[in-house]
């Protein structure tokens, strides 16, 4: 029987979530709670629509041209896509099977000795981690849990040799701590399949959601982080010889 998945939304032309122009399917559900996450709609595992693989395969078809003429394909984000790990092994099969490139945009929160998940990953592209903050106590304030998964996450993606894009949002006051972001480098340095490292700003824009939604949103008197901002992370983060966003 064919599995179903949970999904939020769709973006038909990313450009941002890997490369290339890129289909984007963003899952319904996922465990972290980051204070500053700008998409707290999808963090339920009881809303959004149900879709079967080829549903969301004819949807993605159409774009297929734009993939094979930018060197673009198909990213599933979310909330959290390996909470629903058999759904996005069939669609990959499929885009694989359309010589389609594949992209997971993830927290790093799941089991690195699922087989679940390391079949998803042998049809896996790339991996885009965003790794929430490198103290494990503050990540727990962060998102409400340890980091110890994700870290372990991170190491087994090397070594299964999966080219990773690092994600780090940069939230003024919270994963900007300058010992936290040296031992974020360290820990990058000891990382051979890191193909580029991506700083992202915190911002401003998913505010009315928490609000919509009746929820606590502690970040209101933070500012976003701006260029200069950004600049002094890059400074600290930057010893490791990579090339940045």
């Amino acid at each position: 029987m064919t599995v179903k998945g949970r999904i939020h939304s769709f973006e038909s032309l990313g450009t941002v979530d890997g490369p290339g122009i890129r289909f984007v399917i963003f899952m319904q559900g996922c465990p972290f709670r980051c204070l500053y996450c700008h998409n707290p709609d999808t963090w339920s595992f009881d809303s959004g629509n149900v879709y079967s693989v080829d549903e969301v395969f004819s949807k993605a078809k159409r774009y297929f041209p734009y993939f094979k003429n930018s060197g673009g394909g198909i990213t599933v984000s979310g909330g959290e896509p390996f909470v629903q790990p058999e759904f996005i092994t069939e669609l990959f099969i499929k885009c694989k099977n359309e010589g389609i490139h594949t992209a997971i945009d993830t927290n790093g929160f799941t089991d690195s000795n699922s087989d679940a998940v390391n079949t998803l990953l042998d049809y896996t592209d790339l991996v885009l981690l965003d790794i929430k903050h490198i103290d494990n106590e503050k990540h727990k304030s962060l998102t409400g849990f340890s980091n110890e998964k994700v870290l372990k996450f991170a190491q087994h993606l090397n070594e299964r040799k999966i080219p990773v894009w690092l994600r780090y949002v940069v939230v003024p006051g919270l994963t900007d701590f300058k010992p936290d972001i040296k031992k974020l480098s360290k820990f990058i340095e000891g990382l051979s399949n890191i193909e580029k490292i991506e700083l992202l700003p915190f911002h401003k824009m998913g505010e009315y959601k928490w609000k919509n939604l009746d929820l606590d949103y502690k970040l209101y008197d933070t500012p976003p982080a701006d260029e200069d901002h950004i600049e002094e992370v890059r400074k600290i983060l930057f010893p490791v010889k990579l090339k940045p966003d």
